[in-house]
C-alpha cells in the first residue's frame, strides 16, 4: 500500500535577488565566507578558519567526482548550430568503460536547438597533431527531455580525451553566462579524480591543498566517496506538492576501506556537500537490504522513499557493518550502486551523517528540502542571516557548516 506524502514546496521559497548569486568564484577558494550554525546559534567566519569549528577526530567525507566537459557544439550540414550535452553513458553504461572507449559510444543527452535536428547527423571537424578529424552524432532514440545519441569519432583518442579536446564545462544555467577558461579549473574541486559529473559538488570548491593539510594537522581525517552528479540537480520542483517530484538516478561507489573507516568514526562524520550526504545516507538502504536479503541488490537504485520505510532503530552503524561484512566475505574492494534518494522534512532520519558543509541553495529546490530536513524550520533563520550579512549564493557562492546534535 502506497503512502500518501505531501510537502508544500512553497514553504521552501525565499527571495533571492540576482545580484546575490555569485557569477564568478573568488580569487582564492578558501577566502569565501563561512556561516556556522551550531544547534540554533549562528556565527560567521571565513572558510580558511574551518578547523576552528571542527572537533579533533572529525572525519570529512569528500565526493571525488570530476566534472567532465560534457557540452559539445556541433553543426548540421546546413550550418545550423546544435548543442549536445552528454548526461550519462548508455552504451557502454559503465562510467569507467564509457570514458575509455574509442570510436563509438551512445550517451543519454539533452539537445539544444533540437527543432533544427529532425533527422540525419550533426558533427564537428577539428585538427589535432596536424591531422584532420571529425565527430558525428545521430539520435537513435528520442525521449521527452533526454535522447539517446550515438557518437562516432576516429579511434586516435578515448571518449574522455575527446571531451577534453572539444567539450565545454557545463556551468549551472542560473549563472546566465557562457563558460570561460577559469571554469575549467575553478568549477572543479582540488581533489576531483573520477570523471562522470555534469555538475560540481560545490561545497568542496572552497577547499585548497593547504587547508586540507592544516586540517589534517589539527586531527581531522578524510575519506572519499564518488557520486556522479547529474543534471537533475538543476531541475526545479514544479509541482506544489514536492513529494511528487521525481528524482534522477545518480551513480555512486564506495570502497571497503572507506566503509571501515566510517565505522570507526560513526559519531563524527561531516559530509562535504549534499552529494556526499546522499551517498552516505544511501548506504543505510544497502545495509538494510543485506541484513534482510543477504545482498545489497545494487542493480536496483536506492528508491526515492526507500529509507523512510526502514525502521528507526536500524542505525547507520549497523548498516555500515553489514556492508563491510558483505564486501569482505565476497572479496569486494569497491561497491557500485545508484540512488534516487530524496531527503525531505517528511520524517527523514539521518543515520550516517553527523554534520554537513554546504553552500546556499536555490529557492524551491530539493537541496533546500535536504537542509530543511537537517535543521528543521531554522533554515529560514540561516538563510535570512546569510541574506542580511552579504553572503554570496549558489555554486560559486559562500558556504555553511551545519551542526545539529542528535
Amino acid at each position: 500500500m502506497s503512502v500518501e506524502r505531501h510537502i508544500s514546496i512553497n514553504d521552501f521559497d525565499y527571495p533571492l535577488p540576482d545580484e546575490r548569486i555569485a557569477k564568478f568564484p573568488l580569487a582564492r577558494r578558501s577566502d569565501s565566507k563561512l556561516l556556522v550554525y551550531d544547534n540554533g546559534a549562528i556565527t560567521q567566519s571565513h572558510f580558511c578558519a574551518l578547523g576552528d569549528f571542527l572537533a579533533r577526530g572529525t572525519t570529512l567525507v569528500f565526493n571525488n567526482t570530476r566534472v567532465v566537459r560534457a557540452r559539445m557544439v556541433m553543426h548540421k550540414a546546413s550550418g545550423a548550430r546544435v548543442e549536445v550535452f552528454c548526461l550519462e553513458p548508455h552504451n557502454p553504461a559503465d562510467y569507467e568503460r564509457a570514458f575509455a572507449i574509442r570510436g563509438e559510444a551512445e550517451w543519454s543527452c539533452i539537445v539544444g536547438n533540437l527543432k533544427k535536428w529532425k533527422e540525419g547527423e550533426v558533427g564537428i571537424d577539428y585538427t589535432a597533431d596536424g591531422t584532420s578529424h571529425s565527430v558525428r552524432a545521430e539520435i537513435v532514440e528520442r525521449g521527452t527531455r533526454e535522447h539517446i545519441v550515438r557518437l562516432r569519432w576516429s579511434e586516435d583518442c578515448t571518449f574522455g580525451e575527446l571531451l577534453e579536446r572539444l567539450g565545454r564545462i557545463p556551468i549551472p544555467p542560473y549563472l546566465n553566462r557562457d563558460s570561460e577558461e577559469l571554469d575549467n579549473t575553478r568549477y572543479q574541486t582540488v581533489y576531483a579524480r573520477y570523471e562522470g559529473s555534469v555538475a560540481a559538488p560545490t561545497a568542496g570548491l572552497h577547499f585548497t591543498p593547504e587547508l586540507i593539510a592544516s586540517l589534517g594537522e589539527r586531527g581531522v581525517s578524510f575519506d572519499e566517496v564518488t557520486l556522479h552528479v547529474g543534471a537533475g540537480t538543476f531541475l526545479p520542483v514544479k509541482d506544489e506538492n514536492a513529494a511528487k517530484h521525481s528524482m534522477h538516478t545518480e551513480h555512486f561507489s564506495v570502497t571497503l576501506a572507506t566503509v571501515e573507516h566510517l565505522l570507526q568514526n560513526i559519531d563524527n562524520i561531516t559530509a562535504v556537500g549534499t552529494t556526499s550526504v546522499r551517498t552516505l545516507e544511501s548506504l543505510t538502504a544497502l545495509g538494510w537490504r543485506i541484513r534482510n536479503y543477504g545482498t545489497p541488490d545494487t542493480e536496483r537504485a536506492v528508491g526515492q522513499w526507500e529509507l523512510y520505510d526502514i525502521p528507526a532503530e536500524f542505525s547507520g552503524e549497523e548498516a555500515l557493518r553489514a556492508i563491510a561484512e558483505y564486501m569482505s566475505s565476497n572479496s569486494l574492494t569497491q561497491l557500485k550502486a545508484a540512488t534516487e534518494i530524496m531527503i525531505t522534512p517528511l520524517g527523514y532520519r539521518f543515520r550516517v551523517v553527523s554534520y554537513i558543509i554546504t553552500n546556499f541553495h536555490q529557492p524551491k529546490s530539493t537541496l533546500l528540502l535536504l537542509v530543511g530536513a537537517y535543521v528543521g524550520d531554522d533554515w529560514h533563520k540561516i538563510y535570512d542571516y546569510a541574506l542580511n550579512n552579504d553572503f554570496r549564493f549558489l555554486s560559486y557562492g559562500d558556504s555553511s557548516l551545519l551542526k545539529v546534535s542528535r
